[in-house]
């Protein structure tokens, strides 16, 4: 991956350095190759909804207004591909401070990858480079290992009882983890914080614009529209 070229402490460090979320490609054993990227457009989110559609709504029987609950459209969306067949997801909230991880799904046909430690992985370091360091989610009790594979641990119970929801229990976890060295922050170069969600590591359409001549075109065509006006008068 590239390094970013920009003279602030994030914008000289490279990619290795700013322990970047993207998870190396991965070839599997049977030779298929893992990918994971940032939702970005209107065909990602279909992606998205494909997948859960597929492993919440046909697999578990979730109800359609559970599943789709009115938040996918204030959140971030994670894509895990194999060999470019988009395969598992995962949602992402960001609170005050901390960040909650949710709907990780992966289609049936590709649970014997590592998708799904991959995504929550690099779901985890996207948080961290956004300055969070506190992970949390609900999880049924029968996947608390594979959490825990993450470095999650159960938070204790509440006293107002068990955590139920789509006809399954679920515990609340919680991962801890140390600030990221060059978590973006106001201290970060403005160019970078205009760069497309997880793309921080290269120059992004708006800082490219930067390029051209300072013009304010609404101003000066405001001016051009209203000359012929005074002329008149």
């Amino acid at each position: 991956m590239p390094s970013i070229h920009c003279n602030t402490k994030m914008g000289n460090a490279s990619a290795e350095e700013l322990g970047t979320w993207i998870r190396p490609k991965r070839l599997q054993a049977d030779g298929r190759t893992t990918s994971i990227r940032v939702a970005c457009s209107l065909s990602d989110l279909m992606q998205v909804v494909a997948i859960r559609g597929a492993v919440y709504l046909s697999e578990q029987s979730c109800p359609y207004d559970e599943e789709f609950d009115g938040n996918d459209f204030c959140a971030m969306h994670l894509i895990g591909s194999v060999d470019r067949e988009p395969a598992g997801c995962v949602r992402i909230r960001f609170f005050a401070d901390f960040v909650k991880l949710e709907r990780l799904a992966v289609r049936h046909e590709f649970r014997g990858t590592s998708l799904a430690l991959d995504m929550c992985r690099a779901a985890m370091e996207l948080a961290r480079l956004k300055g969070y360091t506190r992970i949390y989610g609900h999880v049924q009790p029968r996947l608390i290992p594979f959490w825990k594979r993450l470095g999650a641990r159960v938070m204790q119970a509440r006293e107002r009882g068990p955590l139920v929801f789509s006809d399954f229990a679920y515990a609340e976890m919680v991962v801890e983890t140390e600030p990221h060295p060059h978590a973006l922050s106001l201290a970060s170069d403005p160019y970078v914080l205009i760069r497309p969600e997880g793309a921080w590591d290269r120059p992004g359409p708006l800082e490219l614009s930067a390029g051209r001549p300072v013009t304010s075109p609404c101003r000066e065509n405001r001016a051009a529209q209203e000359a012929p006006k005074r002329r008149a008068a």
